[in-house]
């Protein structure tokens, strides 16, 4: 079953005759528990792509459904909501917040919903990731590699319909970019978690089930 979806996805830069598409008309599914890679050089529209599919920025045109729900007609506050519940987000640069230790940034996604937080998922997820013993420390207190563990469980503690992973190796180094693959493949296998990864690495792409290459905002490939 595709748990993502888009049909003809255009997105507009520019006025009048400086116009140019960053997204070109994209239509592409995703199957739930799904591994996909989306590669391609810069500038060739990756990152705008994976900004719509987060609802970070909205289509000119086209439709993107996620586990059913056309999140491009929902506003801003429904959208907001939507995101913090069913797309988890991983950065290049963390995004951590500095002042709250690592359980607390993991966290943070079910405070800001009003919920209680599940503790047995918390310490599930927080062990399978290897960051267990660090839950009290503050992110400066964290190598990269732990630190992008921390947000990769943030993320995943809502147990969101996608995961959208934007270059999440592009900070560190080979050992810690080693592990943070693992650790995605580990959840993508052990929570049956979609994740959608953008990134410049072909070696690293090939770990997902699937790559999807795109140029000027259109998908060239698929293998």
């Amino acid at each position: 079953m595709a748990i993502l979806t888009t049909e003809n996805l255009v997105k507009t830069y520019g006025t009048g005759e400086n116009t140019f598409n960053a997204i070109n008309g994209i239509s592409m599914s995703v199957e739930s528990g799904e591994f996909v890679a989306i590669v391609g050089q810069s500038g060739s529209g990756k990152s705008t792509l994976m900004h719509l599919l987060g609802g970070v920025d909205r289509p000119t045109s086209g439709k993107i459904l996620i586990d059913g729900n056309e999140i491009n007609t929902m506003n801003n506050d429904k959208l907001a909501i939507f995101r913090r519940r069913q797309i988890g987000i991983v950065y290049q640069f963390y995004n951590l917040i500095p002042i709250l230790t690592a359980e607390e940034n993991i966290t943070l996604p079910i405070e800001l919903d009003g919920k209680e937080v599940d503790k047995e998922r918390l310490e599930d997820v927080m062990n399978k990731l290897g960051i267990l013993d660090k839950r009290h420390n503050l992110p400066n207190q964290l190598s990269g590699g732990q630190q992008q563990r921390v947000s990769i469980a943030r993320a995943i503690i809502n147990n969101p319909a996608i995961l959208l992973a934007d270059e999440p190796t592009g900070n560190l180094d080979s050992k810690a970019t080693d592990d943070i693959v693992s650790i995605l493949k580990l959840t993508n296998k052990t929570y049956h978690q979609t994740i959608l990864m953008i990134t410049h690495n072909l070696e690293i792409a090939k770990e997902a089930d699937r790559i999807i290459q795109i140029r000027d905002g259109k998908i060239v490939e698929e293998v």
